[in-house]
């Protein structure tokens, strides 16, 4: 059983991820479409094909790899003036001589040229102005972090957040010692003041020292601020209300910090404080959060991922470091389509209430598709960010011609394809040490 839930955990990621890339293509489909450039393919996928049909002008399909996909527009990038000359003598371009990297050029400009319809093709991409270049270039990355603030509001406002409510779910019977290295009461324990002030399972909290409650943590707080001090608590168990007096006692416990790790002092040891304790466990439930809650996971997330993005050469390194090592790996470090896989299989497999697995896969989802909103808009083609930084180049090369009473032609990034080249390499190399990674040496949750 454990397998299979494995199985659909993974199916339901990749299926989950076919969606975004099929959104994210969408995103650049129907602006090209708006503003009348003409659209070859619509494909989800690399590799070969498994299913295509077309549609009007443009060839709808689904390849063999779900690891991206593409649309193909008319005139991406100008035909050279020597080729255009070529062809109105009536003669076919020869190849580029000068090597590895001026062939590439070539064969970009013949591909480039294969979608175009004559001379005076007007549905063409690198004809539009700069501002529709810009948008459709960024619908794809911005269709992801709409789908990302959706199911994150899905997710927050929708099923919740777990979280400890006023309702007490347990009540310690007496005090044990930080120190006694056991868990069970023995004789000489005394008494918790919760179990002696005859709080029950079941009994919700109202008010703590006069101030009223919603939450677990801020009853915790007021008690944790009063030990030895005895403080009113009002309750209601069974829809009546009642007021009892809770003295906690004094403990100590560790400085925990907004990070939830314990603060440690100049020597390295952790910060003691004395606090209250009265010996209660809370229920934990879905609350569910505000409208806006969604929408600033999603911000903050998109925080998160620019600094991984901004460090991914060191922080693929240093997973390559810990692959070749056999050290843990970090948690929060970057992952491959086959690390997330795992990770939405194994929390499909948990011994979890089916909602809560049902969150984290949301949780996993809306994170991927934040990670592919920042991925894409880094300014290198063939990235999105690429072809918008090529846009705007394009767009002041042609306000600077116009200032100086010329005509500026438009930007040939056909010659930025040995760049695009190294980009992909480089980005193969490291998809690929992330793979090895995730294959021997995976993040797990359990």
């Amino acid at each position: 059983m454990t397998v299979l839930l494995f199985v659909v955990g993974v199916v339901v990621l990749v299926i989950g991820l076919a969606i975004s890339i099929a959104l994210h293509e969408i995103g650049h489909l129907a602006p090209a479409k708006l503003f009348g450039v003409r659209v070859g393919q619509y494909m989800i996928g690399f590799g070969p094909t498994l299913w295509s049909r077309r549609v009007g002008e443009t060839e709808y399909g689904v390849k063999a790899l779900p690891v991206g996909g593409y649309i193909s527009m008319a005139g991406m990038y100008p035909p050279s003036p020597k080729e255009r000359a070529a062809v109105a003598a009536g003669e076919r371009p020869g190849r580029a001589g000068g090597g590895f990297f001026a062939t590439m050029v070539q064969d970009a400009r013949a591909a480039n040229d294969e979608t175009l319809e004559g001379d005076d093709d007007t549905r063409v991409f690198y004809r539009l102005p700069v501002w529709k270049r810009v948008i459709i270039m960024l619908g794809g990355p911005l269709m992801n972090l709409v789908l990302a603030v959706v199911l994150f509001a899905v997710l927050f406002s929708g099923i919740g957040v777990a979280t400890a409510t006023t309702t007490i779910a347990s009540v310690s019977e007496c005090v044990i010692p930080a120190d006694a290295g056991r868990d069970e009461c023995a004789p000489s324990d005394p008494t918790a003041p919760a179990a002696e002030a005859g709080i029950l399972p079941g009994d919700v909290l109202v008010s703590v020292d006069g101030t009223p409650v919603s939450t677990f943590a801020e009853a915790s707080e007021i008690i944790q601020a009063h030990p030895s001090d005895p403080i009113p608590v009002v309750l209601t168990r069974d829809g009546e209300e009642r007021s009892i007096r809770l003295t906690p006692v004094a403990t100590t416990r560790a400085v925990v910090g907004d990070d939830g790790r314990a603060v440690v002092g100049e020597d390295g040891e952790p910060i003691l404080q004395e606090v209250g304790f009265v010996g209660v466990g809370a229920q934990v439930s879905n609350v569910p959060q505000p409208i806006w809650a969604g929408p600033q996971a999603a911000v903050e997330n998109v925080g998160a991922v620019v600094g991984i993005m901004a460090q991914l050469p060191v922080r693929v390194w240093d997973t390559a470091v810990d692959l070749f090592t056999g050290q843990e790996r970090d948690p929060n470090g970057p992952l491959s389509v086959v690390g997330a896989g795992r990770l939405a299989g194994e929390v499909a497999a948990t011994d979890a209430p089916v909602l809560d697995r049902i969150a984290s896969l949301l949780a996993l989802l809306a994170s991927l598709n934040i990670a592919l909103f920042v991925f894409n808009l880094i300014p290198l083609l063939p990235l999105d960010g690429g072809h918008v930084v090529v846009a705007l180049w394009d767009g002041v090369k042609r306000w600077w011609a116009r200032l100086r009473g010329r005509v500026a032609r438009p930007v040939d990034a056909t010659r930025l394809v040995p760049v695009t080249f190294v980009v992909v390499v480089l980005l193969i190399g490291m998809g690929g040490i992330l793979i090895l990674a995730d294959l021997f040496n995976p993040i797990s949750i359990l």
